[in-house]
């Protein structure tokens, strides 16, 4: 079989579920991945002939994708702002939105408007948050923390993977209260309500841990409240905290920093124009 009747093959049947443009183009990551050929060089080499080894790769991997397993989890890796991370079921595959969360962090650094020396970021998983900023800020101790230590060998093994110095945290954040004084804060916590199941796509529900996707529908911001909580305790008065939040529920975590004393609290919309993100100062700012 050459690699033109391959992909002909392997898209015709993975339409099934994806449509024959997204099939395309998970064939070219699976070549890419498999054979190092990139787009263009399948298109120029539609007549290079596949060992029977290699095809079964393909075929393989096509078994798994008609399963429903993300192709993230199925290649081993994710692409999250420039950088390649590892990942498994035991960690979050990192989504666009987190992205535009690490934008925001970055270009309020760069504005003057924070100055952080140090960073903790809360419920890191795979530690695309941590390892993205420390790659941006060399000289900013930065700090992941889980409760998960299969996600921590993930994170470590990442930050090894990029080159960078990260720290991390085994713990609980909905009962700890150690740890030192941080600059900034991040998290983007579980924050899908179990009423919100029904709306999701199942390779979500039935590949990625759901331990960091969902919260009771009685207390939504349980992790909002407790990161919240620590931030008065552990957030230097100068600092800043920032967090990727359900799209539903901009308006009850705002109002929720706010009782809590929280200075500057401001939402921001993901380039789907959902509010995502929040940003917001410790009650004893001040910006004189």
């Amino acid at each position: 079989m050459n690699l033109q009747e391959l992909q002909h093959c392997f898209v015709k049947e993975v339409s099934a579920i994806y449509d024959e443009e997204e099939a395309r183009a998970l064939f070219y990551l699976l070549a890419s991945h498999v054979d190092g050929l990139g787009r263009t060089q399948v298109l120029m080499n539609p007549a290079m002939e596949l060992t029977e080894e290699k095809i079964a790769v393909y075929m393989h991997m096509r078994t798994e994708l008609q399963q429903g397993k993300p192709i993230q989890y199925i290649l081993g890796e994710a692409e999250f702002y420039g950088l390649t991370f590892k990942v498994n079921p035991e960690v979050l595959i990192p989504r666009p939105e987190t992205e535009e969360l690490i934008e925001w962090i970055l270009s309020t650094i760069q504005s003057g408007e924070i100055k952080p020396l140090s960073i903790l970021d809360i419920g890191t998983g795979s530690g695309c948050i941590p390892v993205t900023l420390k790659q941006y800020l060399e000289e900013t101790e930065v700090t992941g923390l889980d409760i998960s230590p299969r996600a921590l060998d993930i994170a470590r093994e990442n930050a090894l993977r990029n080159r960078t110095e990260v720290q991390f945290i085994q713990a609980d954040i909905l009962n700890y209260t150690e740890g030192g004084r941080y600059d900034l804060i991040v998290s983007n916590p579980p924050y899908i309500k179990e009423d919100e199941r029904e709306a999701m796509h199942e390779n979500v529900l039935s590949h990625e841990p759901h331990l960091a996707l969902f919260v009771s529908n009685e207390r939504p911001l349980v992790f909002y409240e407790a990161i919240a909580t620590f931030a008065l305790e552990h957030l230097h008065p100068e600092g800043a905290l920032f967090f990727e939040i359900n799209e539903y529920l901009g308006r009850e975590t705002l109002e929720m920093l706010q009782e809590k004393g929280f200075k500057q609290a401001s939402l921001k919309k993901d380039m789907q124009g959902k509010d995502r993100m929040i940003f917001c100062r410790h009650p004893e700012f001040s910006s004189t």
